[in-house]
């Protein structure tokens, strides 16, 4: 009886301790997630591995609000929308896209914030899922910075 007390204490020990890690492990995560919400301007980009001409970037802001990121040009006119989603259990985080301004599409990439600053790759259609920080074929990489109070939005 004694030995079956024991071994029912270990396992439930064991069992606690495997939950309480896991409960860390999630924890974790939530407090690595990106806390993206605000907005940012387009510091710089590349599209295809060659940067994106100044001029096609200059005045637009970036918004992130919950799970939407919107993009208006320096009319205020807006030139993106989607829908997306984190995984932050993964390194660097892995971002997936739905957009649906200029058109409905589906694409995946990697995203990281560092300070101020939120540097963004993913896929345009028929892209691969890109591996590191720097565009191959089929693919969109941004560098945008948080604006601050007073920034004109």
């Amino acid at each position: 009886m004694r030995k079956l007390l024991l071994t029912a204490t270990l396992f439930g020990g064991v069992a606690l301790l495997t939950s309480a890690t896991g409960a860390q492990e999630k924890d974790k995560f939530a407090v690595e997630a990106p806390k993206l919400d605000g907005g940012y301007t387009i510091v710089s980009g590349e599209e295809d591995g060659k940067a994106v001409p100044a001029d096609r970037i200059k005045g637009a802001i970036v918004r992130f609000n919950g799970d939407t990121i919107t993009g208006t040009d320096k009319d205020k006119k807006e030139f993106f929308a989607a829908k997306f989603t984190v995984e932050t259990d993964k390194k660097p985080w892995v971002i997936k896209i739905r957009s649906t301004e200029p058109k409905a599409a589906d694409a995946s990439g990697l995203i990281k914030k560092e300070g101020d600053t939120v540097t963004l790759i993913y896929a345009k259609p028929g892209g691969a899922m890109p591996t590191e920080f720097k565009t191959k074929e089929n693919q969109h990489l941004f560098v945008l910075k948080a604006l601050k109070p007073g920034d004109k939005k």
